[in-house]
């Protein structure tokens, strides 16, 4: 991972251990759901906690390694040693385990963005290379095709990305939507979504990589009513990066994004 992107990121996991892991290890809603409508979190015994969170690892880990389709409850539980019945106990369906990988992806783009920003890169030019990679991760990586696949089929995850990327937008393109309601701001995400889902689901047609990006960027760029000439201009620097070793890239930093912030999770836990 890049050593100053590294440092940013350490400097917030308490707030990103706040955020998702607290919640997810303290839920004690029937669906065990990692947004509790209730909002209220009562105090579990910490053996429960620790179990939550040795499965979040062990199947986070499947998921980016042996891929979300292909790892099942029972690969998970046998990693794990404890029965079928115990993960269902703790997490009722894998899409749960797969919500919070959701939810950490959500929080690792939104301070990469940041990070890019803070080096003098536009947050609008650092979205395009956002969906860059995305699109080229699934062209040449499986199992983050899956991935994300699997994310956009999943009315769970769908609406976690939804709810962060609403907020994302907001900051992005607050000067040129400066007079949108947040019912815009959602019907303007729910297009994108589509978009970014039609991007990466046309990996095995004829399109090529190339059009595929430039083309979702137009079409979302305009939908945050983006100057035509601007889109052209970012588009053009999109293009003329390395896709491949971008994304690969990002992809290995968020694997290690992942890994750090569950390994502070377990060392919180320690204290």
């Amino acid at each position: 991972m890049n050593t100053e992107f590294q440092n940013s990121l350490t400097n917030n996991y308490n707030e990103i251990l706040d955020k998702i892991l607290a919640p997810v290890l303290n839920c004690t809603c029937a669906n065990i759901c990692i947004t509790c409508s209730k909002g209220i979190y009562m105090g579990k015994s910490n053996k429960s906690k620790l179990t939550k969170l040795e499965i979040i690892k062990v199947a986070t880990n499947l998921f980016l390694e042996v891929g979300y389709s292909k790892t099942s409850p029972q690969m998970i539980a046998k990693e794990l040693e404890i029965s079928t019945g115990n993960l269902t106990y703790h997490y009722p369906t894998k899409e749960h385990l797969l919500a919070v990988l959701v939810e950490m992806l959500c929080e690792f783009q939104m301070k990469l963005i940041d990070y890019e920003t803070n080096q003098e890169l536009d947050s609008i030019m650092s979205l395009c290379i956002e969906l860059m990679t995305v699109a080229s991760a699934c062209e040449h990586n499986e199992v983050a095709q899956d991935f994300f696949i699997s994310t956009f089929q999943s009315q769970m995850c769908l609406k976690h990305l939804r709810q962060s990327h609403v907020e994302r937008a907001k900051r992005i393109f607050s000067e040129q939507c400066k007079d949108w309601t947040d019912e815009q701001f959602i019907a303007a995400e729910i297009l994108v979504q589509g978009i970014d889902y039609a991007t990466i689901m046309a990996v095995d047609t004829t399109v090529s990589l190339d059009m595929r990006i430039s083309g979702a960027l137009k079409q979302i760029l305009s939908i945050y009513n983006i100057p035509e000439d601007s889109i052209k201009e970012n588009i053009e620097k999109v293009l003329k990066l390395d896709c491949r070793k971008t994304s690969k890239r990002v992809l290995r930093e968020f694997v290690s994004y992942v890994e750090t912030t569950i390994d502070d999770a377990f060392e919180e836990m320690q204290n």
